[in-house]
């Protein structure tokens, strides 16, 4: 199995071209907050079946993945697929407030996401995009010369702003704060949020500044986001 560029590419299932979306606002007119996502530990791993390479998950591969002595239910790429969705589906950006999206996976790779792109809303679409991206480190727009999707150099720290915010997401915070509350406190200035992108476990980065917690109960990961989104478009009165 491996995690990089490799041989025998294999081509996105046809329609998979990226588009970028039209944004209702390039910029914020409704504030200066910035947002970024960190979505860690997100399961991405690609292994040989046959004669090709496929994105590895539980559902298609749980007997190859127990051939090699894996836990089938480590490898959830639907969970980043929904967390995507829940993100770039939100009011939130599409006002223009989130300023980028970056996947930190299990196999330690790094991957940097416009916030405009167009993902597929099938699963089996999005494991051939994100197979394409882990073999060709980049994607661009089939409407212009961005790259929509990148594999980028670590640590994700260099491409914060030097004043962010840094905030993570856990059940097992000692404290439970109300997000609507908490959000109020929140300066016109980038804050970065950082959500597991795993079937369980919790998030284990050195660089947050806080750990909160926002319910009495574990959560996964695209409720989490919809949580914090919504907060943020009271906040900012975004309906």
């Amino acid at each position: 199995m491996a995690a990089a560029r490799l041989p025998n590419e294999v081509p996105a299932p046809a329609g998979d071209g990226l588009r970028l979306a039209e944004a209702t606002s390039s910029k914020p007119q409704d504030g200066g907050l910035q947002v970024i996502f960190v979505l860690e530990q997100a399961s991405l791993e690609l292994g040989k079946i046959g004669k090709t390479y496929q994105l590895l998950n539980s559902d298609e591969h749980a007997n190859f993945l127990r051939r090699h002595k894996k836990d089938p239910a480590d490898y959830r790429p639907d969970i980043l697929h929904q967390e995507l969705l829940a993100i770039l589906d939100s009011p939130l950006n599409k006002a223009g407030h989130i300023e980028r999206i970056y996947v930190h996976t299990k196999s330690n790779a790094l991957l940097s996401i416009h916030p405009q792109v167009r993902l597929p809303r099938t699963f089996k679409r999005f494991c051939g995009l994100m197979l394409q991206l882990l073999q060709k480190l980049s994607i661009r727009a089939t409407n212009g010369s961005d790259k929509l999707l990148k594999v980028v150099k670590q640590p994700v720290t260099k491409y914060f702003p030097p004043n962010a915010r840094r905030v993570g997401f856990s059940v097992s915070a000692p404290d439970v704060s109300d997000l609507r509350s908490w959000s109020e406190n929140l300066e016109d200035r980038a804050v970065v949020f950082v959500v597991g992108a795993m079937a369980h476990g919790k998030i284990d980065v050195s660089w947050t500044d806080e750990l909160i917690s926002i319910s009495n109960y574990p959560l996964s990961g695209a409720c989490c986001i919809g949580r914090i989104c919504n907060a943020l478009e009271q906040k900012l009165d975004i309906l």
